[in-house]
């Protein structure tokens, strides 16, 4: 009788340990940091158990949406890391930006780090590699071998029905405000300006850029580009709509005096395909908007 039981105890706790097993593998969690590996793992649909700075998140990047199961471990800067601690994720993903939180985040969880933006390379391949490498590790290589087949798909789409020749498209300058004085202006190795290339699209901006692909400058340089088209990314910082309206500086510049201006929601300028996507979409409806204007 006593064997008999224990027989049976043995047994129990044998299927216990191959259930947990199951489920812990079935469960396998991502953390990030990071907003453009979160946009990227959620596109792919990996798991994720948390995301920084979540409101922000919805602000900036917008989409893929981080589903209400996802924790928000706080500042991307300084995340919680008792609220980390809570429910430990399989790894912790961060973007060499976030390089310093490293040994503190491998307390709770192994760290891997993932580049993108890096100089000398080139941006698109680069966004396709953080996909493929996002893939292998979370065991969607299917799915990240889609979203890279339907971004080159839409690009190509995109290209290929546009009404207008690039020849009858004017120069873009692609900018986000700083302030109501200053903007980033996007160029070499920037999102917008791949996306651009994949659109075969013009981008105006001739001059040099930092790592990330934009230069940050008075909104007095934007004058020395009088025949381009502006394209304003949000969000605006608070006040600056108000202030430009009373700018004589701004209201000056060549293309604000003959409305060749469009307005786009927030895409991720530091983001990967899933951004790509929502920013040649968003470009490509607000150029044929102001087309059918202006006719």
């Amino acid at each position: 009788m006593c064997h008999t039981n224990l027989f049976s105890l043995l047994a129990r706790c044998g299927l216990f340990a191959v259930c947990m097993l199951s489920v812990s593998t079935a469960q396998a969690q991502w953390a990030t940091v990071d907003w453009t590996i979160a946009e990227t793992l959620l596109a792919i649909d990996a798991p994720v158990s948390s995301v920084a700075q979540q409101s922000d998140y919805q602000e900036w990047v917008g989409e893929p949406h981080i589903p209400d199961s996802v924790t928000d471990m706080g500042l991307r800067t300084q995340p919680n890391m008792e609220l980390l601690a809570q429910v430990p994720p399989e790894q912790t993903l961060i973007s060499p930006m976030f390089a310093g939180l490293t040994p503190r985040l491998e307390r709770i969880a192994p760290v891997t780090s993932f580049s993108l933006y890096s100089p000398g390379t080139d941006t698109w391949q680069e966004m396709q590699t953080l996909t493929r490498q996002l893939g292998e590790l979370t065991e969607r290589q299917p799915q990240a071998e889609q979203l890279i087949e339907e971004t080159q798909a839409l690009m190509t789409r995109l290209r290929e029905s546009r009404p207008l020749s690039q020849s009858e498209i004017a120069p873009l300058l692609m900018v986000q405000f700083m302030d109501a004085r200053h903007v980033r202006v996007f160029g070499e190795n920037s999102l917008y300006n791949a996306v651009l290339e994949q659109l075969d699209l013009p981008n105006a901006w001739d001059q040099s850029t930092n790592a990330w692909g934009f230069a940050l400058v008075g909104i007095e340089a934007l004058a020395r580009y009088p025949e381009a088209t502006l394209v304003i990314i949000d969000p605006l910082p608070t006040g600056v709509e108000e202030k430009l309206a009373k700018s004589g500086l701004w209201q000056q510049l060549p293309s604000v005096r003959h409305n060749r201006i469009v307005h786009l929601p927030p895409v991720w300028s530091f983001g990967a395909l899933p951004s790509a996507q929502r920013f040649a979409r968003e470009l490509t409806m607000a150029l044929e908007a102001a087309q059918a204007v202006s006719h």
